[in-house]
């Protein structure tokens, strides 16, 4: 949290508790000055300054301090892609741009296409053009509304319209596709900056630098560094400044099929990765047939999803991106000196068919390659354009520059904001990093992979829970129990279509599943669930962009979707849901149990994120924003009863306790053997920390363990979470005797 709501001196009277609980850092949104009641600090006004609403410098260095004296640290969130501009009053490096043009000493720090309006910023900040009659001249600034501009020195007489006619900026209506300045995807205000330029660097890292220098902080998150012109640059000087010692990881989501650049110098990534990895192998591949017939029958074929999410990647480039679109044409025509009318579907093309969000991190990648093959065989007729596109690639640095902004972007609003918001099948699996087209993760690839990030990335970060995800880890385990069940959950949206129908089918199935996934044990429906579930529901409709869309919103069928939700609450369908949570709830629990000791002890540094030390039932934010109950917590602590704090403070402590097995100790897949072998999981981390998690519980509640037993290495081995004691082969209905976990430590010498 930050604001008012939440600061340094709160943080640091959390303390306790948290060491209490093992946490190694905190683990800080962006502390810089953001815009005034900024609820997460993403709008940055003045990268020079610390938060006065968090409690400023002073603040940071008692926190600092404090921590320090328990053996804790820092990480701190950082955003050197973009600034706020939404009040540009408060951020006044952008205020100095728009008063003084070009002539402004900051003017080099955004990311301003100049040429666009002969000199002027193109500002997209009105309801239509036509909103400049209303300006009005108010000393030396514009004013309409709540907006406020500066006026350049010399230019106040006139009418409001008339001295906007002589500004350096043009103010138009939002809708107009146009904008004279990179944003962060289509959020106008979000502006961009030049990160590549080194005095813009160091201008906005000054403060960070001061932060290592001074010993304050122990590393830091890079925010969005695949919308910065050379990420790799970036980076290297950010090791520079930050030293050979900072921890330094960076938000890059991968494909399933992509690795990241091992010369990066940075510990890895912030682990959407592993989240999918890690949720994935609990995800019941049985389920695949019938959930996808299930989806099928609202009248959407799951096989041409990615026809329809290279459909909505080019549209996100031609339409809601139009603006940056038009700047890459346009630095194609200047490298070539060939236009052609087609050039800018060609564009959109070839990045529809570009798999990754970024393809340049790789110097030998093959991505662009593939993609022009694919992109030609799909549009023949743009053979001719794409040959350009290609020659201004192969010339043109601000052509490959501008492609791969365009790209994360266009990836960012068609994948995570648009098609994970359609694809019903399973929607645990639609989270940012996931491949919803692959039906979960066997064990045999989540132990591949967990060995090779022990191998190159030891000290990635590990996420279930972050601020983007769009649902949290507890919500996600609870859904993707459907997988185990998926023919009776298909009997029971049939039966409640039939009910309560619909407005239309995908969206029904869609928010079922996701009020599943937060649905209460005794069913009681208070009126903050009942809020919040209507909240969700717009948003996901409205990202979803098929029958409503935030700009354009459908408000019959927004209201049919809210009185149908309602009825969903109120009637036969919430009875029989209560029933349905009531018994796959247990086994919800154990997958979500599962899932958390894996992210605690698996290859990596772990991030829990707010309040996930007990169960919590987010969706997407701001819900996920909400404020955690830590006397709550803390009292659970004390009490350790709790089955998830109990997991979470055992296998912090062992981190702590053991740090060597887990920074250096490698990763050894254990098997199992027995009639259900496949229900459990198991590895080792150096030689004396042993994980082992059941899994698909449902059918094994039905057939038991039966004698399915795992060999333990020599020795005796204690449950840091139990604290029973086991040697050689072990049963595992013993193994698991108190929860569907165990964390086994060597205890004889």
């Amino acid at each position: 949290m930050r604001g008012d709501s939440f600061t340094f001196a709160d943080a640091e009277n959390l303390l306790e508790y948290l060491d209490g609980l093992g946490v190694s850092h905190l683990y800080l949104s962006p502390i810089l000055t953001a815009q005034r009641g900024s609820t997460h600090g993403y709008d940055v006004t003045d990268a020079t300054t610390v938060s006065a609403e968090l409690g400023g410098a002073e603040g940071l260095a008692r926190l600092s301090s404090a921590a320090r004296s328990r053996g804790m640290g820092l990480i701190v969130d950082i955003v050197p892609n973009h600034v706020g501009v939404a009040d540009p009053v408060q951020n006044s490096w952008w205020w100095d741009v728009l008063k003084h043009g070009p002539d402004s000493p900051y003017a080099s720090y955004f990311d301003i296409d100049w040429e666009l309006d002969s000199g002027r910023i193109v500002l997209p900040v009105l309801g239509s053009d036509d909103d400049v009659a209303g300006l009005e001249v108010d000393g030396d600034v514009l004013r309409l509304g709540d907006l406020e501009y500066p006026i350049a020195p010399g230019t106040d007489s006139g009418s409001g319209a008339e001295v906007h006619d002589r500004q350096h900026y043009r103010l138009i209506g939002w809708r107009s596709g146009r904008s004279g300045y990179r944003r962060f995807f289509s959020i106008t205000s979000l502006a961009g900056l030049r990160q590549e330029d080194r005095a813009v660097f160091e201008a906005t890292h000054a403060e960070v630098g001061r932060w290592f220098t001074e010993g304050l902080v122990d590393g830091v998150r890079i925010d969005h560094p695949d919308g910065l012109s050379d990420p790799a640059g970036y980076l290297g000087w950010l090791r520079e400044l930050a030293g050979p010692q900072a921890w330094i990881v960076i938000e890059k989501i991968l494909a399933v099929d992509e690795a990241l650049e091992p010369t990066l110098p940075v510990a890895g990534t912030t682990g959407y990765d592993a989240l999918r990895e890690i949720g994935g192998v609990f995800i019941d591949p049985a389920g695949a047939g019938p959930l996808t017939d299930l989806f099928g029958t609202t009248g959407v074929d799951h096989e041409e999803l990615p026809d329809i999410a290279r459909r909505l990647k080019a549209e996100a480039a031609t339409v809601t991106l139009s603006a940056e679109l038009n700047r890459v044409r346009r630095a194609i025509v200047a490298a070539t000196g060939a236009d052609h009318p087609a050039l800018g579907d060609a564009v959109a093309t070839l990045i529809s068919h570009i798999e990754v969000y970024r393809s340049d991190y790789q110097a030998l990648s093959a991505v662009l390659p593939t993609a022009f093959a694919d992109a030609v065989a799909q549009r023949p007729e743009l053979a001719a354009p794409l040959t350009t596109v290609s020659a201004a690639l192969a010339v043109s640095v601000e052509t490959n520059v501008r492609i791969q902004q365009l790209c994360g972007a266009a990836t960012a609003k068609s994948m995570e904001d648009c098609l994970f918001y359609r694809d019903a099948r399973l929607v645990s699996l639609n989270e940012v990093g996931g491949e919803p087209r692959r039906f979960g993760v066997s064990v045999a690839e989540f132990h591949q992979r967990a060995a090779v990030r022990a191998q190159m990335w030891p000290h990635a970060m590990v996420a279930l829970s972050t601020h983007d995800t769009k649902r949290g880890e507890d919500v996600r385990a609870r859904i993707g129990v459907l997988s185990q069940v998926p023919s009776l959950w298909a009997e029971l949206v049939g039966k409640w279509a039939q009910a309560t129908p619909p407005p239309d089918p995908a969206t029904g199935l869609f928010l079922l599943q996701n009020a599943f996934g937060v649905w209460p044990v005794d069913g009681t429906i208070h009126a903050s669930l009942r809020e919040r579930l209507h909240a969700y529901a717009e948003k996901a409709i409205r990202e979803s962009a098929l029958r409503t869309t935030w700009n354009d919103p459908d408000e019959e069928f927004e209201t049919a979707v809210h009185t149908w939700l309602d009825a969903v609450l109120d009637g036969a369908v919430g009875a029989e849901m209560t029933s349905l949570v009531a018994r796959l709830d247990l086994h919800a629990r154990s997958d979500a149990l599962g899932q958390k000791l894996i992210a605690l002890t698996a290859p990596g540094v772990p991030d829990v994120y707010q309040g996930t030390e007990l169960w919590e039932d987010s969706l997407v934010d701001p819900d996920n924003r909400r404020p955690v109950d830590y006397v709550t917590r803390a009292k659970a602590l004390e009490a350790l009863r709790h089955p998830k704090i109990r997991v979470v403070a055992a296998a912090l402590r062992l981190r702590r306790d053991r740090p060597a097995s887990f920074t250096d100790g490698g990763y050894t897949p254990v098997g199992a053997d027995g009639p259900a072998a496949d229900h459990l999981v198991a590895f080792l981390r150096g030689d004396d920390v042993l994980t082992a998690v059941s899994r698909h519980t449902v059918v094994l509640s039905e057939t038991g363990w039966g004698d399915t037993t795992v060999a333990l290495p020599d020795g005796q081995w204690t449950d840091r979470i139990s604290g029973a004691r086991f040697r050689g082969t072990v049963l595992a209905v013993e193994l698991f005797a108190d929860l569907p976990v165990a964390l086994l430590e060597r205890t004889d010498g």
